[in-house]
């Protein structure tokens, strides 16, 4: 097949044929960082833990709550974004812990809004405004905090600091809590709470990192 370039109309065949994989094949908007596509693994409404299988991009149930604990806004992931060297490097420089290393994953995503929404497995736009830097064991686990687009309530915030304290500690204990088993307390910390500037640069250099960890994806898809 050599470097055969697919044709365009059969490309878009392909789109209607096969699903995209949430992680590699959606976009993360071309407004980013300020505004962004997301997938949505988790609403409110969940009780089990729902994360997307890496491999083949379907939603998987990860594991039964064994608390009571549910995540407090949606929650999910931006795509083509990677937790590697650069967000690593940034969240070693703001706590001053050495030997930190990103976790591989992309980026978690916790999105406020007023709309009831019932199921994951969608996409979204949002707004970041913020986010945790957490530390889980010695791997950077960044949250971003982020609104959803335009939304009745939330909409207005600009910053992490327009959010009322509650709202803020209910998400420090979702994330502080959700991977406690019984006898079993999870190694994980919240060290900062940043703003919307941080926010932005945590997104900006997890989608450099997503490019140098994924730079032949792109050539391998078009063969």
């Amino acid at each position: 097949m050599g470097n055969r370039i697919m044709d365009p109309i059969v490309g878009k065949l392909m789109g209607l044929r096969y699903k995209s994989h949430p992680w590699h094949g959606v976009d993360v908007g071309k407004d980013a960082p300020e505004i962004i596509t997301s997938y949505i693994e988790m609403v409110p409404t969940d009780t089990v833990k729902y994360e997307v299988d890496k491999t083949s991009g379907y939603l998987k149930l990860d594991r039964p709550q064994k608390y009571s604990n549910v995540v407090p806004a949606l929650y999910g992931f931006i795509p083509q974004t990677y937790s590697g060297e650069r967000v690593a490097q940034l969240s070693a420089d703001k706590t001053g812990i050495k030997d930190i290393r990103g976790d591989g994953d992309p980026i978690d995503i916790c999105i406020l809004t007023e709309k009831e929404i019932t199921h994951g497995d969608i996409l979204v736009m949002a707004r970041p405004i913020g986010g945790f830097r957490m530390i889980d064991g010695s791997e950077a686990d960044d949250k971003i905090i982020a609104v959803l687009n335009n939304d009745a309530v939330y909409g207005n915030y600009k910053d992490i600091s327009d959010c009322p304290p509650l709202v803020i500690d209910r998400l420090m204990h979702y994330f502080l809590t959700y991977k406690d088993l019984p006898g079993n307390k999870a190694n994980t910390e919240i060290t900062h709470t940043y703003n919307i500037v941080e926010a932005h640069e945590v997104i900006k250099r997890s989608m450099e990192d997503y490019k140098d960890r994924f730079i032949n994806l792109n050539n391998m898809l078009s063969i």
